[in-house]
């Protein structure tokens, strides 16, 4: 999925990764794991086990608040997947990590993923720079 120039245009840096850069990716969500208690999930198709994407919180150090997040494969977008997931990722944030902020940053133009954003009841609330370049930050209003 990473190595696809679609998936990857606004993630990190722009570029697809190769299979090195791939698997330092997985040992980053790994240890994110390990060293903060939770990360994003593999999201996989119930009945065969197909890869489809991944999504969940995730905060790394440097991050402006916990972040909600979703990369789907090319072959599963426009499915819904990341609204699902983006939903679940939100009631663990709130219950689970008990957030006091939580936010979607995504690069300007990628329409897919602030559609995503919105359906998830975000609001842009600034656009900052980030990790090279601008990006907006979608603010999660708290449930009641």
């Amino acid at each position: 999925m990473v190595a696809d120039p679609e998936v990857m245009r606004y993630l990190s840096d722009g570029v697809p990764v190769n299979r090195f850069g791939a698997w330092r990716q997985l040992a980053a969500f790994i240890g994110h794991g390990v060293l903060r208690g939770y990360t994003h999930w593999a999201i996989e198709l119930r009945a065969t086990g197909e890869f489809v994407g991944r999504a969940g919180p995730w905060r790394p150090d440097g991050w402006p608040a916990l972040e909600i997040g979703w990369a789907i494969a090319p072959r599963h977008q426009g499915r819904g997947y990341a609204t699902e997931a983006g939903r679940v990722a939100q009631q663990v944030a709130w219950t689970n990590l008990r957030a006091d902020r939580l936010v979607s940053l995504v690069r300007p133009g990628n329409k897919p993923s602030v559609a995503v954003a919105v359906k998830l009841g975000g609001v842009v609330c600034e656009t900052i720079d980030f990790l090279g370049g601008p990006i907006d930050v979608f603010s999660y209003p708290r449930p009641h």
